[in-house]
């Protein structure tokens, strides 16, 4: 397994960035309808505005990806930054 700097592992980093975007952006489509949180949803999405289709005749494959970056998913990041660096 590698280690980062100062014998921090780089996967513990990775996966609590991961949850923290995911409950972050969990935590604000939760908090959309109330008006005074409302602001946590606020965000930008970017990607393929249709998927990809790559017709191979017996397979057909779709490709497509999107993201949506939300003020709560930003926070939730800070907080993985910080549980990482506290642990």
């Amino acid at each position: 397994m590698s280690r980062g700097i100062g014998g921090k592992n780089n996967w513990a980093l990775f996966l609590l960035l991961l949850s923290g975007i995911v409950l972050g952006g969990f935590i604000g489509s939760l908090v959309a309808g109330i008006p005074m949180l409302s602001w946590l949803n606020y965000g930008q999405s970017f990607g393929f505005a249709s998927p990809i289709v790559l017709d191979l005749g017996i397979l057909m494959i779709t490709f497509g990806l999107s993201i949506k970056i939300t003020i709560a998913s930003i926070v939730g990041v800070l907080i993985a930054i910080l549980i990482y660096r506290l642990l």
